[in-house]
């Protein structure tokens, strides 16, 4: 009887001891696999970015910035080129979208217009972070751009300092519906208004426009003795229209590398430079913070100097 209950006890324990191996051997299966799924995606990260142009220098010097970041953190990214169109903007979102990224980076053509993309990605939960300019509705996480009404003000500073009141000044003005074209007119008219006799109109941003309003400009308004360009672009153009006129102010917006060789050379007046390549590299580490579930603010400025010969 005594070996019987032996026997049996031995059995007893054997079965047991297997089940508390199986068991923490499953647990430990658990753990790796656990471990291995969060490395895997941290380290499989692909990220949309959308630019509005990369006709534009400083959104090339903007997609450098991005690369670079991307390239240093192991980062997948799907870059797309609007070509400065709205509609063309939300296809490409829409095809990022489906591909499913796992964030997407938005220069927005138009702040408005981008709005429906911007909330189709919500709604996929795929998290926003816009670049230089906003969108007026949909969520977003960050905006990362420079004080663009701060910029505004320095310009029209500078033009009050050397002109002095009651100057004619021109304003050449960006895609309308863009935040940084209303923000940037919003800051030059503050530090104008009632100062000055302000002549506005838009060239949507781009050099060969610019010059063509601006030829027009002058034509209908001969005493005008300085240029506000909202950017560098339009401000290249204006100076080519105004090569024969070397009395006349203009300021432009961006520090683009040709609009620092223009202050130089004396074509243009000044630039309120802005940092294109930072403020790429400045996007794209605040998403892979977000990503890796660091916090991070929701507006995140990037500097501006005022550059003058």
């Amino acid at each position: 009887m005594k070996k019987i209950i032996r026997i049996l006890s031995v059995f007893v324990l054997s079965i047991l001891t297997l089940t508390a191996c199986s068991i923490e051997g499953e647990k430990v299966n658990e753990d790796t696999t656990s471990t291995k799924s969060s490395k895997e995606a941290k380290e499989d990260i692909t990220i949309g970015v959308s630019l509005s142009t990369l006709n534009n220098p400083f959104f090339v010097s903007v997609r450098d910035g991005i690369e670079e970041v991307a390239k240093d953190k192991n980062v997948k990214v799907v870059i797309s080129d609007a070509q400065n169109d709205s509609a063309e903007q939300s296809n490409q979102i829409d095809d990022l979208i489906q591909q499913k990224v796992d964030l997407l980076l938005i220069n927005p053509v138009d702040s408005q217009a981008i709005s429906p993309a911007v909330e189709s990605a919500n709604t996929a939960n795929i998290p926003v972070i816009c670049v230089d300019r906003g969108s007026d509705s949909g969520e977003i996480v960050s905006l990362v751009a420079s004080d663009n009404v701060e910029g505004g003000k320095m310009a029209g500073e500078y033009i009050l300092e050397k002109l002095g009141e009651n100057a004619k000044v021109a304003q050449l003005e960006g895609i309308p519906g863009a935040s940084s074209t209303r923000e940037r007119g919003e800051g030059f008219e503050k530090a104008t208004e009632g100062k000055i006799d302000l002549v506005s109109q838009t060239a949507n941003f781009d050099r060969s426009e610019g010059m063509n309003v601006m030829e027009n400009m002058i034509q209908a308004n001969p005493d005008i003795k300085a240029v506000f360009s909202q950017n560098d672009e339009m401000a290249l153009g204006a100076s080519e229209a105004l090569s024969s006129k070397d009395d006349i102010l203009i300021v432009g917006f961006d520090g683009t590398e040709d609009a620092l060789k223009a202050v130089e050379d004396g074509t243009m007046s000044a630039t309120v430079a802005q940092k294109p390549h930072e403020m790429g590299k400045i996007a794209m580490q605040t998403a892979v913070k977000y990503l890796n579930g660091e916090k991070v603010e929701e507006n995140i400025s990037s500097p501006l100097e005022l550059i003058t010969k």
